[in-house]
């Protein structure tokens, strides 16, 4: 590994990494990476869109990172500037998107949860978000639904019937966080941001997330063969991982 300089780049995921699923990063966390991008250059990339994103990194998380890059970058910033945006409509076009729409409310439709509240589909920049019990379940409706899905595998289901039914349109179909699953161009995964870094403006890139496994949606990134990818548990976990990676002098960094 190269010595920690500005010409080291880190990628993060959002969710699980930099914090608990769908909540704000820690005061103590923000001040980490605060600390951390003194020593190496720092980027976000993370699936949700771009209010999301600054919901939970805040107002102005352009500013905080070199890189943030939301719905998998397909919303790009760099040094506080957009430099790029896409869009799922326009790629697939209005008759697909239409058929991929009313195919998922009549499934949905026809399975039975122990709970089910609204929003099941949400219609972002360069992705459809897909949950089953609905976005607008309560945080304990969703830590319940996390471990439903992991007896009963919902999402697995569903994305294996998607999968076959769509197998025309060249789609990528990701689990990610507790209740819900991606839906995206293939190439449009998270190694999409990619396309943003020029080859020779860092000798290492590393990326840290939680889903790194196949089906997850950090895999692709993950695996990528410009990256070097790091599984972390927790945002607590990223803290250690990049303090020895990154800091081995400082002890703690930005407490």
């Amino acid at each position: 590994m190269a010595p920690p300089s500005k010409r080291t780049l880190a990628l993060f995921d959002i969710d699980g990494t930099l914090t608990a699923a769908r909540l704000s990063i820690t005061p103590e966390m923000r001040a980490f990476m605060k600390s951390l991008r003194s020593v190496i250059t720092i980027g976000v990339v993370g699936g949700s869109d771009f209010v999301k994103q600054k919901e939970q990194l805040g107002e102005d998380v352009v500013k905080d990172y070199d890189y943030a890059f939301s719905e998998n970058g397909l919303t790009a910033y760099e040094g506080g500037e957009l430099v790029g945006q896409q869009s799922f409509s326009e790629k697939i076009g209005e008759a697909n998107l239409q058929r991929l729409l009313n195919w998922t409310l009549a499934y949905l439709s026809k399975i039975e949860l122990p709970v089910k509240r609204g929003t099941f589909i949400e219609f972002r920049k360069g992705m459809l978000n897909i949950s089953p019990i609905g976005r607008n379940c309560s945080r304990d409706e969703r830590n319940d639904f996390e471990k439903f899905d992991l007896e009963t595998k919902v999402r697995e289901n569903m994305v294996a019937a998607m999968q076959a039914e769509f197998s025309d349109l060249d789609l990528t179909f990701s689990i990610g966080g507790q209740i819900s699953f991606d839906v995206f161009p293939t190439g449009w995964d998270k190694t999409f941001c990619l396309n943003f870094i020029p080859e020779d403006s860092f000798d290492e890139i590393h990326f840290f997330g939680d889903k790194t496994y196949r089906g997850g949606n950090d895999f692709e990134i993950f695996t990528a063969e410009r990256t070097i990818g790091h599984t972390v548990t927790s945002p607590d976990d990223t803290r250690k991982q990049c303090e020895a990676l990154f800091m081995p002098a400082s002890n703690g960094g930005g407490d």
